[in-house]
């Protein structure tokens, strides 16, 4: 099977006001040029709207960063997936590491929620990485894969799930690992989703996140079984998301 087509998205996390749809114009206008590559922001749930008139009839598409498990009901604050949907989304990441941490999620809340993600039509961007004291203590490929074994849901195609791993001791903190690591952990990562879905896992895209930016970006997406970017602060500002994309073409 052919290498999947490469694919970057952006995290602007917990970032970005009504005048952040100036940036978003940067990035869908720089985006015309980048045919190699598919893109995709993901903002804040109170931008999906209007980002969604921005993006329209662009090659960028939407995704969001977080869903609930049920398709509606008396859950004050929380955001269904067929709601993002209906704004505008075509993905939703899942099991960021921050929602783990934070939240507490564990993976049979990030499976219930990639199940929530496909019932809507979305397509389920699954998050998974280790510690640093888990790496430093050899344990990062049994982790990510336990992780990955409670985190995907049955039944999933390369139309439907996503793959990021992102090192938790690298988003934000300006480290990265090895190639040789990055290569190793992808690797482990594609022979499971082989093992798991056959030549459906062959397919399924494997995005590396965790301080990926426009100088480390060509060396990262060069890597074996890397088929994309989950970016976080660089995907904020146009310049930086495009450069990084950019390695593809």
């Amino acid at each position: 099977m052919a290498r999947p087509r490469p694919f970057v998205a952006g995290n602007w996390k917990m970032n970005g006001l009504r005048s952040s749809a100036a940036e978003m114009i940067r990035i869908v206008q720089g985006a015309r040029a980048l045919t190699a590559v598919d893109l995709m922001i993901c903002p804040p749930a109170t931008l999906l709207g209007l980002f969604a008139s921005i993006v329209e009839g662009s090659p960028v598409r939407l995704g969001a960063q977080d869903c609930h498990t049920q398709s509606n009901g008396a859950f004050t604050g929380d955001i269904s997936a067929e709601m993002l949907k209906d704004a505008g989304a075509s993905a939703v990441i899942v099991g960021h590491s921050e929602r783990r941490t934070y939240h507490k999620e564990t993976d049979a809340d990030v499976r219930a929620k990639g199940l929530a993600a496909r019932r809507a039509g979305l397509c389920a961007i699954v998050c998974v990485g280790e510690t640093r004291t888990e790496r430093e203590n050899g344990r990062a490929l049994a982790v990510v894969r336990t992780q990955l074994e409670g985190s995907i849901p049955d039944g999933a195609t390369a139309d439907n799930l996503v793959v990021a791993y992102e090192p938790v001791w690298a988003i934000g903190s300006g480290l990265t690992p090895t190639p040789a690591d990055v290569a190793e952990m992808h690797g482990s990562i594609r022979q499971l989703l082989r093992s798991q879905f056959a030549e459906e896992g062959a397919g399924m895209r494997i995005l590396y996140g965790g301080s990926v930016k426009p100088s480390n970006a060509k060396e990262l997406l060069g890597i074996a079984d890397v088929d994309g970017a989950l970016v976080g602060g660089a995907s904020l500002k146009a310049d930086e998301f495009l450069a990084i994309a950019g390695v593809y073409r």
